[in-house]
């Protein structure tokens, strides 16, 4: 098994929604890896609401939630707000970039940004997650999920695993910026590149450059690690420190700056 990353990546304020819920995560056995990036579980028991922020990946995830239910979650391309409250809990299934479409066979960007229930997706879904939501361990739990996932497994898909891998090299590669560079590396058109990401990824190649480099910004801002604005901009591919902040702001509600201040102010709070 490959064992999913320990960082706060795609997380917002990560420090202030570690001392209100909280968060682990499980490695995808082998078969099923070949479409499951990880497992994650939260858990949490409040007296007041929180709302837990999220800049969320561009995979598909199925959740069983209680309380709640069971549901598949289209790639989201909003900032993802949940207000937790009382006490619960949810198994989520995070999917690699590509991995439900090819497993389904869906076009899914046709439900981009929409939860569904799990059995408009498969219909023995309920049985799913009947014995999802009676298992004993979070172990078992991967193993119900995973012996179900045997009897969905699809053959081998040369587009997909194409698709996986450009989505791979643009999250650890930060100097790839610019869609050209990916039909450049990978030999690929435009159009058909284009066409593969939309068929299983959901969203186009653009918008995942810029949604991890706003994964890489966010997460340097929490951990104190920009001494100047303009450097991290010009670092993640920006034109300038003003496009940076533009979309910074319009997808996460703060500007660098003001999240920056926020993440000081609650490390403090954490450490002191």
């Amino acid at each position: 098994m490959t064992q999913p990353p320990d960082n706060e990546r795609g997380i917002l304020h990560p420090r202030e929604q570690a001392r209100h819920r909280s968060l682990h995560r499980l490695a995808a056995g082998p078969d099923a890896g070949r479409f499951v990036e990880w497992y994650w579980i939260v858990e949490w028991d409040l007296d007041e609401p929180y709302t837990a922020e999220v800049l969320p990946y561009p995979s598909v995830n199925v959740t069983f939630e209680q309380p709640g239910g069971a549901f598949v979650n289209g790639v989201c391309t909003r900032k993802f707000e949940r207000e937790l409250v009382g006490r619960g809990r949810a198994f989520g299934v995070k999917f690699w970039a590509g991995g439900f479409g090819a497993i389904t066979g869906l076009d899914v960007g046709s439900f981009r940004d929409e939860v569904l229930p799990l059995t408009d997706v498969f219909p023995d879904g309920d049985r799913l997650a009947d014995l999802m939501f009676t298992a004993e361990s979070d172990e078992r739990r991967r193993a119900v999920f995973e012996a179900f996932l045997r009897d969905h497994l699809a053959p081998p898909d040369s587009s997909y695993e194409l698709v996986r891998e450009i989505v791979t090299t643009i999250a650890s590669d930060r100097s790839m910026a610019r869609v050209d560079e990916i039909t450049d590396r990978f030999n690929v058109p435009i159009r058909t590149l284009q066409r593969l990401f939309r068929r299983y990824v959901g969203v186009g190649p653009k918008w995942i450059l810029r949604r991890y480099r706003l994964h890489d910004g966010a997460e340097l801002l929490a951990q104190g690690e920009v001494a100047e604005l303009a450097e991290l901009s010009a670092s993640l591919g920006y034109f300038d420190q003003a496009h940076f902040s533009k979309e910074f702001k319009q997808q996460i509600g703060l500007t660098p700056a003001e999240y920056a201040t926020r993440a000081a102010a609650e490390r403090q709070i954490t450490y002191r």
